[in-house]
């Protein structure tokens, strides 16, 4: 199958492309985008992968589903567009990097600048249906972005998995302990968010693993 996705993950995730699983996906997506109205536009679902070659990958933030909200996801986990307000989960990001590294709260929520130094922003779900959470759910992505952490795991050393609430941390027993740092914490959500969160330290903490390992600190 040819899947429009950056030419290093479409080596790497090769075998599951040709996957039965993900041959129906295509279609429920496919028909999903042709009778609704899906997020992010098509050109976009693989964007985190596109702006993040396999060889560049650092940092791995796990999201849920895209925003479901007009306009707002662009292919990468908490992050929207420029011109609209922070969703309440993105603006609580910036407090805790302000908290944690002194990072002023930017002029937008585009995340792009850390996927382009190598924060892969994956949502664990890559399409929604617009104002209905969760509606792309137990359709096959979620099968499809446990094998592109297994893969990244298995393969590099020294990776950051960033990940933040229940739904993230189901992808933890993928993921060795030896070759990674995995970091835990609650959801940035508002409903969350104050329960270990905000005070995590995940930033600096990351950055501090990479310069340990000979690698170069993100610029939050």
């Amino acid at each position: 199958m040819n899947v429009k996705i950056e030419n290093s993950w479409k080596q790497l995730l090769e075998d599951e492309f040709s996957n039965p699983y993900f041959r129906e996906l295509v279609e429920f997506v496919k028909n999903a985008y042709q009778t609704k109205t899906i997020y992010p536009k098509g050109e976009n679902i693989f964007k985190a992968f596109d702006l993040c070659p396999v060889d560049q990958v650092k940092v791995v933030i796990l999201g849920q589903d895209p925003y479901h909200g007009p306009g707002q996801a662009h292919g990468l986990s908490f992050s929207v567009q420029e011109g609209l307000p922070f969703p309440p989960s993105l603006l609580n990001i910036f407090k805790e990097l302000k908290s944690d590294l002194d990072v002023p709260v930017p002029s937008h929520g585009n995340l792009e600048k850390w996927a382009r130094q190598g924060v892969l922003l994956l949502n664990a779900t890559l399409t929604v249906e617009a104002h209905n959470a969760g509606s792309h759910q137990k359709k096959g992505w979620e099968e499809f972005t446990d094998a592109v952490v297994k893969k990244l795991a298995d393969q590099k050393e020294h990776l950051v998995f960033m990940l933040w609430g229940a739904y993230a941390r189901k992808k933890a027993g993928i993921i060795s302990d030896s070759k990674h740092l995995k970091l835990y914490a609650p959801h940035p959500s508002p409903l969350s968010a104050h329960r270990g969160f905000l005070g995590c330290k995940h930033f600096s903490k990351t950055n501090d693993y990479l310069l340990k390992n000979g690698l170069s600190p993100i610029v939050w």
